[in-house]
């Protein structure tokens, strides 16, 4: 079975339903459940961030936080310059989820899932492919 790390980022504030919604959607398109889920992994910044935290108590998917420069030195094939200007790096869903597989962007299942959620809050998804060891 594929076993994955999903990458998360989010707008401040965002719904527990939102998470929720934009999980669902991003492992449908991989035709994926939350079963291959392992871990969850976002930037440090989103560490207080209450659904978040709710989503990964929810599943025990264990969460893993990196900060702006760890994230900026990853290969992502989506860098955004609005979240560089908001996070200090082009990317946190991609970014994150390839740190906590330790693998690089050749495993990326679902490369940017975005969401707007009936909050009108974003989230974005990113489906890495884990591998118990680094290629």
């Amino acid at each position: 079975m594929t076993k994955v790390v999903l990458g998360i980022g989010c707008d401040r504030n965002v719904s527990l339903q939102t998470l929720q919604e934009a999980v669902a959607q991003a492992l449908s398109s991989a035709t994926l459940d939350a079963d291959a889920v392992i871990a969850l992994a976002t930037i440090d910044k989103k560490s207080d961030e209450t659904a978040l935290l709710q989503l990964a108590e929810q599943h025990q998917w264990p969460m893993h936080f990196y900060n702006a420069q760890q994230l900026s030195q990853v290969a992502v094939p989506n860098p955004s310059a609005t979240v560089l200007k908001y996070m200090g790096t082009p990317a946190v869903a991609e970014a994150a989820a390839i740190l906590a597989a330790n693998t690089t962007q050749r495993d990326l299942l679902v490369e940017k899932f975005k969401y707007r959620g009936g909050d009108d809050k974003n989230a974005t998804v990113s489906i890495v492919r884990y591998r118990n060891a680094k290629r």
